[in-house]
């Protein structure tokens, strides 16, 4: 990388840092901290929204995706428009409502309302860890992306500086600070793959002739696909609306439902077709320039060489001048960002609302808030040392976070009778289902079907039959 590439870099860092400081003066509460005063434009709460959701983690991922499977890759983040929308309509009028009404800062403050303080700490928990690995899938995609780009920096030494920057901004400015950044970051980011990456890869590799002559047909069509996949995305993506905390704090943040509603649906359309179709085609182009021997200087010559979530940055690495490639490196740190940061916000609120709660008051809760934001990504950090893919990753912590809240979260909002016990029961055999599966019987499960399904399988069985035979059953009230 060029000197100019480096300086433009540096500059992208010091303005997110300064964004940070300039919030870190506006933050006077926790409410300030974590929902940014309930107040934020549907705007801002969108593309804040696709930018945590799609972000780094998948940006890198889908463009590993376009790297082997081709444009059908981009079906994942259909599941994302598909899940923003049915939360827009479905979650977002009783949510928005709740939190305005009894004040919620975090997601587990709603099991909390409806089951009791203890199920509330089990979801906390249960979140907190999600989060942690989320974090972590986002400090390595950065490091992937750094490490592919700079040469003389090797992956372990990125996650600490790629963390670090992340971190600091992130507990000096809280929610505020991330949403402003995000939408500053996702207008960069779309700016970049739109004007620089997409049209200059292209042209590299010798425009659309070329494309078809170098790789199989089947990568350029939407149908390189197994219904085991879609169904393997659909219920790990699609539940991950209604439990997500950095969602839920998006629309406790909104004023009314809605701008909640309009910001949802904003995200959804970013999320697919633009961002899916414009991260699978770079991955898609990368495999072309590997392909065509593009990559040959840099030591890779065939498939198996290159770990597939590296051929989009290395791609721009090769094609791109002085000048563009600090942009459109800045652009991808950019979304990585744009991930860790709420991710951290979320994990941050589980743990000193919903875990600590009324016992950190004597340390003040803005202070305690930065100082859990900065050992949890302390954290982060250290996960990030010891994995290998970003989108396993990624999709392992959402699978854990979804087979554990999302039946438990279904049945507060949208039924009558509410269970604390079948609530516990089924959070905890729900998590631990898809955790046991996925870490010892991945191979074995039938049809390679994700162990996620199995884990939200047993999490419903045993909350509807628990709800049904507990004496303490009761009828909720909102």
């Amino acid at each position: 990388m060029e000197i100019i590439d480096l300086v433009i870099f540096i500059i992208y860092m010091i303005v997110m840092l300064g964004v940070g400081i300039y919030f870190l003066k506006s933050n006077k509460t926790a409410d300030d901290y974590y929902v940014g005063g309930r107040k934020i434009g549907p705007w801002h709460v969108g593309l804040s929204v696709v930018a945590t959701d799609v972000g780094g983690g998948f940006s890198i991922g889908l463009g590993g995706l376009g790297f082997t499977m081709g444009l059908s890759g981009s079906w994942m983040l259909f599941t994302g428009l598909i899940g923003a929308w049915l939360a827009a309509v479905f979650l977002i009028p009783k949510i928005n409502k709740l939190a305005h009404k009894i004040n919620l800062l975090t997601f587990p403050q709603v099991f909390g309302h409806f089951y009791g303080k203890n199920v509330a700490i089990v979801a906390g928990i249960i979140s907190a860890v999600g989060y942690l690995g989320f974090t972590a899938s986002q400090i390595l995609a950065g490091a992937k992306l750094a490490g592919a780009t700079f040469s003389a920096l090797d992956t372990d030494m990125a996650i600490y500086i790629m963390g670090g920057i992340a971190v600091i901004y992130t507990v000096m400015g809280g929610l505020k600070a991330v949403i402003y950044t995000d939408t500053i970051q996702w207008i960069l980011l779309m700016s970049g793959l739109i004007f620089i990456g997409i049209p200059m890869s292209y042209s590299a590799v010798g425009g659309y002739d070329a494309i078809v002559e170098s790789i199989n047909p089947e990568l350029l069509t939407f149908t390189n696909i197994t219904w085991v996949q879609i169904v393997n995305w659909a219920i790990t993506i699609i539940p991950i609306w209604f439990v997500g905390m950095t969602l839920y704090q998006r629309i406790y943040a909104c004023k009314d439902v809605k701008d909640a509603k309009k910001a949802w649906f904003i995200a959804g359309l970013f999320e697919w077709p633009i961002m899916a179709l414009m991260g699978t085609v770079l991955g898609l182009l990368a495999r072309v320039a590997l392909d065509q021997g593009l990559f040959v200087h840099e030591g890779f010559s065939a498939i198996g060489d290159l770990d597939s979530e590296k051929g989009l940055p290395l791609l721009l690495k090769t094609i791109l001048p002085p000048g563009l490639m600090g942009l459109m490196m800045s652009a991808y740190f950019s979304a990585i960002m744009s991930t860790a940061d709420s991710c951290l916000m979320a994990a941050s609120g589980n743990i000193v609302t919903d875990l600590i709660g009324n016992r950190g008051k004597k340390f003040g809760h803005l202070k305690l808030s930065q100082l859990a934001t900065l050992i949890i990504g302390a954290l982060s950090i250290f996960i990030a040392l010891s994995v290998e893919s970003v989108l396993d990753t990624m999709l392992l912590s959402y699978g854990f976070m979804v087979s554990g809240l999302f039946v438990p979260v279904l049945g507060a909002l949208f039924t009558k009778r509410v269970s604390a016990t079948a609530s516990l029961v089924a959070m905890i055999s729900g998590g631990l289902t898809t955790v046991i599966l996925e870490q010892f019987f991945k191979n074995y499960l039938p049809f390679g079907l994700d162990a996620n399904i199995y884990g939200i399988l047993v999490s419903a069985i045993l909350f509807i039959f628990i709800t049904i035979v507990d004496p303490k059953t009761k009828i909720k009230t909102l």
